[in-house]
C-alpha cells in the first residue's frame, strides 16, 4: 500500500499542481489542504478496511479544478471530469473500474453536504470535511459520514492540524 499511494502522490502533484488556478502554496485549497486530507484518508482508509488508493487520488483531486476558493458549486464536476481524462490519458492506472467510479462520485458529490452512501466515498467525504478548521469551521459530528471520523479525538485533532499546531 505504501509504495502504491507515494507514487499516486507523486503523480498527482506533477499534474494538479502546473494546471491548479489558485493558490497552490498558500491557499485554503492548495497542497497544505490536499496533504491534510490525505493524512486523514489514510488513516480512516486503514480504519475503514477501503482502498487507500481512491482516498490518495481523492486528496489531490478533489479541489484540484477550482477557479475560487469560495463560490464554485461545478468544481467537484469539473474534478471527475480530470480524473476521467487523466484514467483516458494512462495516468490513472491504480485502480479499478468500481475504484474509478467511486472516485469520480466522491469528487462529483464531496461539497453537497451528503452523508450516506458508499464506504469508500464517505471516507473522501471525511477526510476533506476533517480539514474544514483552515477555513474556520469545526466539523460537526453529524456532518460526518463514519464512526472513525466522528469520534471527538479525531476532530479535535484535525482542528489542531488544520490550524497549523501539527503538520500533516
Amino acid at each position: 500500500m505504501t509504495q502504491r499511494c507515494t507514487t499516486i502522490v507523486h503523480k498527482a502533484l506533477a499534474v494538479v499542481r502546473p494546471q491548479f488556478k489558485l493558490d497552490a502554496d498558500g491557499g485554503i485549497h492548495g497542497v497544505p489542504h490536499w496533504s491534510r486530507v490525505w493524512f486523514h484518508g489514510r488513516s480512516l482508509a486503514a480504519a475503514l478496511d477501503v482502498d487507500p488508493a481512491v482516498l490518495a487520488w481523492f486528496a489531490f483531486l478533489h479541489d484540484s479544478r477550482r477557479f475560487n476558493d469560495w463560490e464554485d458549486p461545478e468544481h467537484g464536476l469539473r474534478a471527475a471530469d480530470f480524473a476521467v481524462r487523466l484514467r483516458r490519458d494512462g495516468i490513472i492506472t491504480e485502480l479499478n473500474k468500481p475504484g474509478f467510479e467511486r472516485l469520480c462520485e466522491a469528487m462529483r458529490l464531496h461539497s453537497d453536504g451528503h452523508v450516506r452512501g458508499d464506504l469508500t466515498v464517505q471516507a473522501c467525504w471525511d477526510a476533506d470535511r476533517l480539514d474544514l478548521a483552515r477555513a474556520g469551521i469545526t466539523p460537526h459530528p453529524k456532518r460526518l459520514c463514519t464512526e472513525p471520523a466522528r469520534a471527538a479525538p479525531t476532530i479535535a485533532a484535525a482542528v489542531r492540524m488544520a490550524k497549523g499546531r501539527k503538520r500533516a
